[in-house]
């Protein structure tokens, strides 16, 4: 059972501004991946489900967070079917992503109050993300439309939330661009949780970008 509500965790995305995603399937590396972004000041993370066995590295890394990261939100990305957010949901995931809008996986989220943050593209799969109840759209791929993108969705929508995946950076110029233009917040993957870092164990050097980043942020919002 989550340990958030989907109100909880969209204002945390929101006061935070940066989702961090990742996959690894060894549980330590994990571990020690989700430790350096906690400490690095991040809140929330999306472990995406993306290789054999990945619900059980997801288990057990939750357990780790309610045992030893008080305050860090696991949520569970890469989710294609009402089936995998179910089971997802079954060990604690707290929201949960996918890549494109999915109807049945809306459904599975709201009937157990989960924030899920579907991936669209066009403006009328936005408003239908909305209307099935999505507090944080997913604009994805997002480099492939851009921060101008999101600056024209906001301008007949300024409710809508928007949440940029791919194509974000950590550096000035890319944080700025994007929040302002009015997103969010925005997730990072492999330009904030790089190969090179797994592969080294900079553990302390991915908690400093990750610290970096959310000055940026902080500063972009400013």
């Amino acid at each position: 059972m989550a340990q958030y509500s989907r109100l909880e965790v969209a204002r945390v995305m929101k006061d935070t501004g940066l989702v961090p995603l990742f996959f690894h399937s060894d549980i330590e590396v994990a571990k020690k991946v989700l430790k350096a972004c906690y400490d690095g000041g991040a809140r929330l993370m999306e472990f995406t489900s993306r290789g054999d066995f990945a619900h059980e590295v997801f288990g057990a890394l939750n357990k780790y967070a309610i045992a030893e990261l008080p305050g860090m939100i696991l949520g569970v990305g890469s989710v294609s079917d009402a089936a995998a957010a179910s089971l997802y949901l079954q060990l604690g995931a707290n929201f949960v992503v996918t890549p494109v809008l999915r109807e049945d996986i809306a459904v599975i989220c709201n009937r157990r109050k989960v924030l899920w943050s579907p991936g669209c593209g066009s403006l009328t799969e936005i408003a239908a993300a909305e209307e099935l109840g999505c507090e944080i759209v997913k604009l994805f791929p997002g480099g492939t439309y851009g921060p101008g993108y999101v600056k024209n969705i906001k301008g007949p929508q300024p409710w809508t939330s928007i949440m940029p995946t791919g194509g974000v950076a950590p550096t000035k110029e890319s944080v700025e661009s994007w929040f302002n233009a009015g997103v969010t917040c925005v997730g990072m993957g492999s330009q904030l949780i790089s190969k090179e870092v797994i592969a080294n164990e900079d553990w302390a050097g991915l908690e400093k970008t990750v610290s970096n980043a959310l000055e940026l942020i902080k500063v972009a919002r400013e």
